[in-house]
């Protein structure tokens, strides 16, 4: 009876079953099978393209931390590249800047990338590049930056989580709000 029990410790309703072959619902020729399927992402690689931290004004900044907390500026970009058929490098980049007072206590900047092969119909890419992908970088990323701050002395930095979804919405209307505004200069241009 204790074998019965260790036979499957995980039941198999937990798991996503095989696709069956031939079963019509892929939507190719059905000449190929299973083999058609695709993973929609698939993380190739994961690697820093970039990094620095510079802590100028050490160890004197160290006095002035101990009265003050420091002011922090972060900034944050995502980018997404095509490499190749399906193929697309996402980069996050990250600038912190800490200042106590006037004095410059660090600067950190990181550009955390990942490769990745992507399989979703076009109006799907945008958001997978600039909201999945990051989504997936960020731990990472933040790590990183906890690590290096804490390695240079200073209290670690956590970076907040970070809405990507927000940040493609604004994305889309900035450039929405600028293709609008070129359409209305160049319509007003030809009216001259």
């Amino acid at each position: 009876m204790a074998d019965e029990d260790n036979e499957n410790p995980v039941p198999g309703e937990h798991f996503t079953p095989e696709p069956e072959e031939g079963n019509g619902d892929g939507g190719g020729n059905g000449a190929d099978g299973g083999a058609m399927e695709q993973p929609a992402l698939v993380i190739n690689g994961q690697y820093i393209k970039d990094f620095s931290f510079e802590a100028p004004n050490t160890p004197e900044v160290f006095n002035h931390l101990q009265n003050e907390m420091p002011n922090i500026q972060v900034d944050i970009d995502v980018q997404g590249e095509g490499k190749g058929d399906n193929l697309f490098e996402v980069v996050l980049k990250v600038r912190v800047e800490a200042k106590v007072k006037e004095n410059l206590a660090y600067i950190c900047e990181l550009s955390y990338a990942g490769f990745f092969s992507i399989n979703v119909p076009p109006e799907h890419l945008g958001p997978v590049l600039l909201i999945e992908c990051p989504l997936i970088l960020f731990p990472f990323l933040r790590r990183i930056m906890a690590d290096s701050t804490g390695d240079g002395g200073f209290t670690p930095f956590m970076l907040s989580p970070i809405d990507f979804a927000s940040l493609y919405q604004q994305r889309m209307a900035q450039l929405q709000a600028q293709e609008e505004a070129e359409a209305n200069g160049e319509g007003s241009s030809d009216n001259a």
